[in-house]
This record gives C-alpha cells, sequence and structure tokens, in this order.
C-alpha cells in the first residue's frame, strides 16, 4: 500500500497529461491492486468433469479453450453443429469421436445421457428447447445468455430448473472478473454510507457494433432479441448485483439514427468490395477491418493459416453479410439507447449504450450519501466525502485467465462451473437462473418502454 500525493499517483496508475484520470484532485491518495481471489471453496477434483457443446461458435469455443487450458477440470466430449468446418474444427480440437459429433441440438438428446454437462451456445433462439431437454435428461447446464427471447421461456426454464436436480448457470462473466468482484465488494461495504445512485454506461465501440448489430447475427432484432437483452444484459445484471435491491420501473429512450440508407455517403455501393467511391475514408470497411486488419475473422470461417486467409476472406466479403455496406443492411437495432431504473428503497439508475464510441469498456458510477465509487474497467476510484482520501483500485485479471475474455471472466465462470458440478453445489456459482431472471425483465421491459413510450412496471407474474 501506498500514500502518494496526486502527481505520483497519475504516474503511478500511468496517466500521462494527455489522459483522463479517474476523478479529480485530493488531499491524499491511496494506490492498491486488485487481485483475483481464488474461490475458496476450490478443491482439486479426481479427474473431469464432462460436458457436450451445442453450437461451436464463437462462445462454443471459449468455453472449449478452457477445457484446452485446464484438461483437468474438464474435457469436450461431444458436439452439435451444422455448420460442417465448425463441427470438424472442434472436434479435432478436442478430439471428440465420430459418434457423438451431432449437427442439431435435436440429434444429442435421442442418445442416451453420456455427460456431465450441457454447455449451450446456440443462437439465442434456440436456446429454449435444448435448455429444458437437457435438464429433463439429467445435464447440469451451462446456459449462454440471454437465456431466452421470450420472457415466457425464461420462465419456463426457470421452472424447470427448480423441478430438476441439477445445476444450471448462465454465462453472466462479468461476475467472475477481478474488477466486478471488488466493485461488487466495495459497494456493499457500507463504509460510504448508503446507496443514493448508479450511473452505468457501456461503449460497444463504433466497429463492434457494425460488425455484431448491423452485419453480424444480432442485426434484426425479432430474430433474435434486442440489442438491450443481447448485448447489454451483462450490464443489467451487474445493475442488479450492485444495487442488491429489486428494480421497480423502467422508462427507456432510444433508437437507429445513423446506420440507414438515408445515410449512406454518395458513391457508396452494396458491398465493400464493389468498387466504393468511399471505402477508404470509411471507418466501417469491410476491407480494412476484416481483410486488412484480420480483426473479428473467426465469424467468417476461414482457414488457420494465414497464407490461406486472404482469398477466403474477400471470398466472404462477397456473399456474406459482412461484406455488406453498413447503411444498406436490414438492421434496426438501435444505436444508441438509454434506461432509467428505480430500484427499491428509491435507488436511481441510468444506463446508457453507446454505439458512437473509439473505445469497448463498460464505465461505472456508485453514489453514495458518504462517498462516490468511480470505475472503468480497469480503475476503481474510491471518495470518501468526510475523510477526503481517495483510494485508487488497479484491476488485473488472473495470471492464468489472462488469455480468457471479458477481463478473466470467461474462464473464471468455467472454473466455478466445473466446482459446483463437481462438488454438486449451485451455492458455488453467483449467476444462477435465479440470479438472472430479473435483470432479464429489466431488459424486456425496457425494451417495451422503447417502443411504447412510456414507463414500465417490472413485476414478475
Amino acid at each position: 500500500m501506498q500514500t502518494l500525493n496526486r502527481r505520483s499517483v497519475l504516474k503511478a496508475i500511468g496517466l500521462t497529461a494527455g489522459a483522463t484520470a479517474v476523478g479529480t484532485s485530493a488531499e491524499a491518495t491511496t494506490v492498491k491492486e486488485i487481485t483475483f481471489s481464488p474461490n475458496p471453496h476450490y478443491i482439486s477434483i479426481a479427474q473431469p468433469i464432462t460436458a457436450i457443446v451445442l453450437g461451436a461458435g464463437n462462445r462454443g469455443n471459449v468455453y472449449g479453450r478452457y477445457a484446452v487450458a485446464y484438461p483437468n477440470d474438464i474435457k469436450m466430449v461431444g458436439v452439435a453443429e451444422p455448420n460442417e468446418f465448425r463441427n470438424e474444427r472442434f472436434s479435432k480440437t478436442h478430439g471428440i469421436e465420430a459418434n457423438h459429433r451431432f449437427t442439431t441440438w435435436e440429434d444429442v438428446f435421442k442418445v442416451p445421457k453420456f455427460a456431465d454437462a450441457i454447455i449451450i451456445s446456440t443462437p439465442d433462439t434456440l436456446h429454449y428447447g435444448p435448455a429444458l431437454q437437457a435438464l429433463k435428461m439429467g445435464y447440469h447446464v451451462l446456459l449462454e445468455k440471454p437465456i431466452s427471447p421470450s420472457m415466457q421461456e425464461c420462465l419456463e426454464i426457470l421452472a424447470a430448473a427448480k423441478k430438476s436436480k441439477s445445476i444450471i448457470a448462465v454465462c453472466h462473466v462479468l461476475r467472475y472478473t477481478a474488477y466486478f468482484r471488488k466493485l461488487k465488494e466495495l459497494c456493499a461495504s457500507g463504509d460510504l454510507g448508503e446507496m443514493i445512485s448508479i450511473n452505468h454506461l457501456e461503449g460497444i465501440e463504433h466497429v463492434h457494433m457494425a460488425h455484431s448489430y448491423v452485419r453480424g447475427n444480432w442485426h434484426e432484432s425479432k430474430k433474435t432479441n434486442p440489442i438491450i437483452l443481447a448485448k447489454s444484459c451483462h450490464d443489467l445484471d451487474i445493475m442488479r448485483w450492485i444495487a442488491n435491491k429489486p428494480a421497480k420501473t423502467v422508462s427507456a429512450y432510444g433508437n437507429l439514427k445513423w446506420f440507414k440508407a438515408e445515410n449512406a455517403p454518395a458513391g457508396s455501393t452494396e458491398r465493400c468490395v464493389e468498387g466504393c467511391k468511399v471505402e477508404r475514408e470509411c471507418p466501417f470497411s469491410a476491407i480494412k477491418v476484416y481483410y486488412e486488419q484480420k480483426k473479428r475473422i473467426h465469424v467468417l470461417d476461414v482457414p488457420e493459416d494465414p497464407a490461406l486467409q486472404g482469398p477466403a476472406i474477400l471470398e466472404r466479403l462477397k456473399t456474406s453479410n459482412y461484406g455488406r455496406c453498413v447503411y444498406k443492411m436490414n438492421n434496426d437495432q438501435p444505436d444508441h439507447y438509454t434506461s432509467i431504473y428505480q430500484f427499491d428503497k428509491g435507488v436511481l439508475a441510468t444506463f446508457g449504450l453507446e454505439a458512437f464510441t473509439g473505445w469497448e469498456a463498460r464505465k461505472t458510477r456508485v453514489m453514495f450519501s458518504m462517498g462516490e465509487i468511480e470505475g472503468d474497467n480497469d480503475l476503481i476510484r474510491v471518495s470518501d466525502f468526510r475523510t477526503k482520501e481517495v483510494t485508487i483500485w488497479k484491476a488485473s485479471a488472473q495470471k492464468e485467465f489472462n488469455n480468457s475474455g471479458h477481463g478473466g471472466g470467461d474462464h473464471g465462470l468455467m472454473q466455478n462451473f466445473v466446482q459446483a458440478v463437481s462438488q454438486n453445489n449451485p451455492a458455488l456459482l453467483t449467476s444462477t437462473i435465479e440470479a438472472s431472471i430479473e435483470s432479464h425483465l429489466m431488459g424486456f421491459m425496457a425494451e417495451e418502454s422503447r417502443k411504447n413510450g412510456r414507463s414500465m412496471e417490472i413485476k414478475i407474474g
């Protein structure tokens, strides 16, 4: 622990004159490091649990990589994936036997149970069926968020989970990061008095928005989920977790303002590879993002050999949505979204979802009667109004989770899920389906408010 003046603090945390500090000056500032505390209930297991992955796309491979990194924890023994390229790739990576490779999720449940758990990373609209069937057959379940595009289906999965003896966890991975665990701990401590309000902002980052919610799988809300759930159910879950009180009402606002045909520049074409006259100056150019920068190319199912990727990427840009002009897609997801939640005991929370940022992160401020907490995904600044003291916490993911997404949360969740299954103890997880239902309802009601132009009550049943 160090007690430093402001100049020393800025130097210690790497902020230069051109950077933005978290907060303002104070008499004394203490800098501490956020460490990833291992689960106190963690035990070494005699043999790895076994799992079947339904959906070998991006998220399925994220959880699959945990099995590669920690083979003593979990082994992938089955896969269901209609895309032949992805099915073959996943099966090869994990050494899956031919008789445990399936085309559809339904095929998995036509054979006797052959694993401990099912990991459901299918598209959003295909969560309900496999979740119910997995619980019925006695599998433990790791369910990618959102639970379902339908609140009724969410409640039916919850009811099935309560009847089952199986463990079912929802992939709210932010709960398992060192940063958000510390933020939750600080907010729950009571050291700054009574919680007054929360202000939370998610910057999607403009290229990520174009990739996932203009060109990508979630560009049509009616066929997947509204963006408030598809992208931000993590954030609603964190807000509910921090508030530690039920949400009562919501008012929401937002629309699709920019990614529309009327904003297409003169000289633009249907596809970036079709001689678009403004492609070189467009920040959303598919040629720049995928072909030149090689960003987010996992969705294009290109060869792993870098020498073969260029021609394959160009071919995908000619045939898939990822090569289309962002102004000429059939997208409907809002590119800016603001919602206001009234929690119990008068705690007010605002949430902003913004596409037009140059960064991809979450920023949170929590105001208390005797102080304030500010966080930006890397630093947490705690200000005590009474003592004028400031404590800055620097986040660092547990070393072995550095290659895991969401600040270490992807693999943090997997570690806890393995422990919960091996010990048959759902209490080792915080992202249970019971805990996730209310934050999903917050999203569904926000979308109703946005569309109807009126405040909505948040109430189950």
